[in-house]
C-alpha cells in the first residue's frame, strides 16, 4: 500500500491540504508563543516588574513546552495524531485567551497561563510533523518536512505586526483575545486532516489505514492493496525509547545543541549589538531583521539539501557550520569589514546554519523512530532540547557573572568566551549526527519500521534499562 504512495508523481489536493494545515498550525502556535514579548513591553514599567519577574514570565512557556512535548507526544502515539493535533491547538489558544483576564500586577497569573500556552505549543510541533511525513512520498519527505518548519518565523512576524498596529487600538488584553482565534483552526483540521495510515496500521487497523491513504491519494480504497497488520499490535512504552540508543542519542543531543545556541543568541543578541556596535535598541532590532531573513533562507536551503546530501550530512553542516560562524563572531567581535561589523555579519551567517538547520533536525527527529514511538520519540527529543532555552541564557549569565537573564549586564570582554560557549553546543549538534546519525533519505517509513522491528524487545529488567540479552 505504501509503495503506491511512493509511486505517486505529484501531490494531490488532499495531501496539499494536510501539509497546509501543518504549516498554518505552526505559524499560529508561534504567533501565540511570541505575543508575550510585545505584551511585556506594555506592562513592564506600569507594573514595576523586576528583571527576575520578567524572566519568569518569559521562561515559563519554555518550561511548559518541555513538559508538553513529552506528554502530548506520548498521547499522540496512544490515541492518534489527529486528535492530539486538535487538542494542542485548543490547549494553547484557550490558555492565550485566558491571559486577557490577567489582573493588574498579576505577573504570577501571567506566568502560570504562559506555562500552559507553552505546554500546548510544545505538543503541536511534535505531532504535526510526524503526521505530514506519514502522508508524503519518500523522495519528498525531507523537503516537505523542512518547508513546514520554514514558515514558523512568519508566526513571529504576524505577532510583531499585530503588536505594533493593533495593540494601541485594543490594548494588550485585546491582543491576547486575538490569540483565541487559532482555536477556530480546529475546524480546518477536522475538515482537512485524517488520521495517519501508519498510525492505524500500528494499531492493527489495516482497513482504516487503507481508507485514510486512499483519501489522501484521492483514489478508491479498493484500488489499494490491503496492508498486513500485526496480529497483536504492541503499543510503544516510554521505556521502549531506550531500545533505540542511536535514535535517542542523535535526536536528543542535536536538539539540545541547536536550541541552546539559538535561544542564547536570540535573547542576548540585541543587547550585545547595543553594547558592541554602539547602536540604539531600535536599530539593534532592525539588524535582527537580516538575521531572521537568513534563518528563513537557511530553512528553505536545508529543506532542499536534505534531499541532495542527506539528513546526516545536512545535520553535520548545520552544527559545524553554525559553530564556525558563531565562534568567528565572538573572536572577531570588534573587527570591521569596511563599515560592516564582522560580529553582526557572522551572526547572520550563523543563523543561516543553526536556525536553517532545523529544517533537517525537526523532520529527522520524527524519522528516526518507529511508527508506534514516532511522536513519543520526537516529543522526548524536542522536550529535552527545550532545556537549552533555559541553559543557553543562564549559561551566558554565569560566564559574565550576572544573574540577570532578561537584560544581561555584559561587558565586551565577555563576548569571545560567551560565543565560544554557544559554539560548543553547536559542535555537540554536529557530533551527534557524525557519531550517532544514520541516513533516512530515500528510505520509506515502512522500510524503516521493518528495520526497527528487528530490534529485540527487552525481556528483563536489565534489558529494559538498555542492556539486551
Amino acid at each position: 500500500m505504501f509503495e503506491r504512495l511512493d509511486e505517486a508523481r505529484s501531490l494531490t489536493a488532499n495531501q496539499i491540504k494536510i501539509i497546509a494545515a501543518a504549516i498554518i498550525g505552526d505559524m499560529l502556535e508561534f504567533f501565540d508563543y511570541f505575543l508575550i514579548g510585545f505584551v511585556l513591553a506594555f506592562i513592564i514599567k506600569p507594573w514595576g516588574l523586576t528583571f527576575g519577574q520578567s524572566a519568569i514570565i518569559l521562561l515559563s512557556s519554555g518550561v511548559g513546552a518541555i513538559l508538553g512535548a513529552f506528554i502530548w507526544g506520548r498521547i499522540a502515539d496512544v490515541i492518534g495524531r489527529r486528535r492530539v493535533f486538535v487538542g494542542t491547538v485548543i490547549n494553547f489558544s484557550v490558555a492565550t485567551g485566558i491571559l486577557a483576564f490577567t489582573p493588574d500586577h498579576g505577573w504570577i497569573f501571567l506566568s502560570i497561563f504562559r506555562f500552559f500556552v507553552g505546554f500546548g505549543i510544545g505538543g503541536l510541533y511534535c505531532v504535526d510533523l510526524p503526521l505530514v511525513l506519514e502522508f508524503v512520498p519518500t523522495r519528498r519527505r525531507g523537503f516537505i518536512g523542512g518547508m513546514v518548519t520554514a514558515f514558523i518565523p512568519f508566526g513571529v512576524m504576524i505577532a510583531s505586526t499585530l503588536g505594533a498596529f493593533l495593540t494601541p487600538e485594543i490594548g494588550w488584553r485585546g491582543l491576547f483575545l486575538v490569540g483565541l482565534a487559532p482555536a477556530l483552526f480546529t475546524l480546518v483540521i477536522r475538515a482537512w486532516v485524517p488520521e495517519s495510515p501508519h498510525w492505524f496500521l500500528s494499531q492493527g487497523r489495516p482497513e482504516e489505514a487503507r481508507r485514510s491513504l486512499a483519501w489522501a491519494l484521492q483514489v478508491p480504497p479498493q484500488s489499494l492493496p490491503l496492508p498486513t497488520a500485526s496480529e497483536a499490535p504492541q503499543p510503544g512504552r516510554w521505556s521502549d525509547l531506550f531500545r533505540y540508543p542511536r535514535s535517542l542519542a542523535v535526536s536528543w543531543l542535536a536538539s539540545i545543541g541547536a536550541q541552546t545556541a539559538g535561544y542564547g543568541i536570540i535573547l542576548w543578541g540585541p543587547t550585545l549589538f547595543v553594547l558592541q556596535l554602539g547602536v540604539t535598541p531600535a536599530y539593534a532590532a532592525y539588524l535582527f531583521i537580516y538575521i531572521t531573513a537568513a534563518g528563513i533562507l537557511g530553512r528553505v536551503s536545508f529543506s532542499v539539501l536534505s534531499e541532495v546530501i542527506g539528513r546526516r550530512n545536512g545535520g553535520m553542516l548545520c552544527g559545524f557550520g553554525g559553530a564556525a560562524c558563531v565562534a568567528a563572531a565572538g573572536i572577531l567581535h570588534d573587527a570591521m569589514l569596511g563599515s560592516v561589523s564582522l560580529f553582526w555579519l557572522f551572526i547572520v551567517f550563523g543563523d543561516f546554519f543553526y536556525d536553517g538547520g532545523f529544517a533537517v533536525i525537526g523532520p529527522y527527529m520524527a524519522e528516526v523512530w518507529p511508527t508506534n514511538l514516532r511522536a513519543t520519540g520526537m516529543g522526548s527529543a524536542y522536550g529535552f532540547g527545550g532545556i537549552g532555552k533555559i541553559i543557553g541564557p543562564l549559561g551566558l549569565a554565569l560566564i559574565v557573572g550576572s544573574s540577570n537573564v532578561v537584560k544581561p549586564d555584559v561587558t565586551v570582554a565577555a563576548i569571545p568566551s560567551s560565543f565560544l560557549f554557544l559554539a560548543a553546543w553547536l559542535v555537540l549538534c554536529g557530533l551527534a549526527f557524525l557519531v550517532f546519525g544514520f541516513e533516512t533519505r530515500n528510505r520509506s517509513l515502512a522500510v524503516l519500521d521493518e528495520d526497527f522491528s528487528a530490534v529485540p524487545r527487552p525481556t528483563s529488567v536489565a534489558a529494559r534499562a538498555g542492556v539486551h540479552e
